[in-house]
């Protein structure tokens, strides 16, 4: 599957952003999704993912900021960014994997070229 992301941008603390990872085609019931994020000398993270029966998993660090949704239309993971910090700046990628009838295990093998989120203090 093919993945693009945009909604990257800057913002001062407090405030929001919201990214949207587009797929080239349908990911409901086909593949297990996840936003990942890496800050510049720091391990990636994954913020956000998407399980097989449908719930999403979030990083304790975003729980109650970030919000996570699949648009079905139009092959759509949406990530929306609130009460943003400075410390969630970092290089945000969607990545995916196909759903088996086992679950998702987290061994993502598509993703998208990034998109940056700045927060300034």
């Amino acid at each position: 599957v093919h993945l693009v992301e945009s909604g990257g941008g800057a913002v001062q603390a407090g405030g929001s952003l919201t990214l949207s990872c587009v797929a080239s085609e349908p990911i409901i019931r086909n593949y297990c999704m996840a936003w990942f994020r890496q800050a510049a000398g720091k391990e990636r993270e994954a913020v956000v993912s998407t399980q097989g029966d449908g719930t999403i998993r979030y990083a304790d660090s975003v729980k109650g900021r970030f919000t996570a949704s699949q648009n079905t239309g139009k092959n759509t993971l949406r990530l929306q960014m609130n009460s943003l910090k400075p410390e969630d700046t970092a290089t945000y990628s969607c990545e995916a994997e196909p759903l088996s009838l086992l679950g998702c295990d987290e061994m993502y093998n598509s993703w998208g070229q990034g998109t940056q989120v700045t927060v300034s203090s």
